[in-house]
């Protein structure tokens, strides 16, 4: 069965152009013009993963997405974006996307993200999808409960929820994913390509500044005043969890 692509972009040139490809590369595409039809489309019938245009006249593509997370929906969404500042992008993860192609954008590129987003949401084995089978850092008792747990973080992989100390972390579904990978190899320098092949499923290139993004806005998130920051950069190389 083909996968249902919900598409919302009110330039219509590049919206008939996107579903087209889409099409052509095997997706059943709904095609909308404004964030108004998203949601009532997404309402009636549920998308495997949703595009976003970010800029859309009315209810904008940040908006719905918004609306969708605090509905409890955690269908995959891949915002496209002509906003290329780091502040703009955190806006989108914020929101809760799990993804972003700035514009101009290759088409090649939206069918990468959009597999790899895919490919996150079907456990292989029993093992969420980015996720190592096994790690040395994570004892076989709590894996077999759905909890793991490193410096002071929490994780019920199960119920998709996550604490440091009491307080509960209100994480993105790519945020969830990295801080898991991450808890899961404690203590242990995972190099960008690493995350990169284990999170997205490809390589952003020497360039990209994506994970460098996500790393910063979870800090946001965990760290807390007066306590010890818990992901750590090493430079050249790539990101560490551990309490110093």
């Amino acid at each position: 069965m083909p996968q249902n692509v919900l598409l919302a972009e009110d330039d219509r040139a590049i919206r008939h152009a996107l579903e087209r490809a889409l099409t052509l590369e095997g997706y059943a595409v709904t095609a909308v013009a404004d964030g108004v039809e998203a949601l009532a489309q997404a309402h009636r019938t549920p998308p495997d993963v949703l595009v976003l245009d970010v800029m859309m006249p009315g209810i904008d593509g940040l908006q719905v997405c918004r609306v969708l997370r605090a509905e409890g929906d955690r269908t995959p969404i891949l915002m496209l974006t002509a906003l290329v500042e780091t502040a703009d992008r955190i806006a989108g993860l914020d929101a809760g996307a799990d993804d972003y192609v700035v514009k101009p954008f290759d088409v090649e590129e939206v069918f990468a993200r959009l597999r790899a987003l895919l490919r996150r949401t079907v456990p292989v084995n029993g093992t969420p999808a980015g996720v190592p089978a096994s790690s040395p850092s994570v004892s076989a008792s709590k894996e077999a409960s759905g909890q793991i747990s490193a410096a002071g973080l929490r994780m019920d992989i199960q119920a998709r929820r996550a604490w440091r100390g009491q307080r509960e972390l209100e994480l993105t579904r790519t945020e969830f994913e990295l801080l898991e990978l991450l808890v899961r190899n404690a203590g242990i320098v995972l190099d960008h390509a690493t995350i990169y092949d284990r999170i997205w499923g490809y390589d952003f290139g020497p360039g990209s500044k994506n994970l460098a993004v996500y790393v910063g806005y979870l800090r946001r998130k965990l760290d807390e005043p007066g306590a010890p920051a818990l992901i750590h950069t090493v430079r050249g190389v790539g990101y560490v969890l551990r309490e110093d």
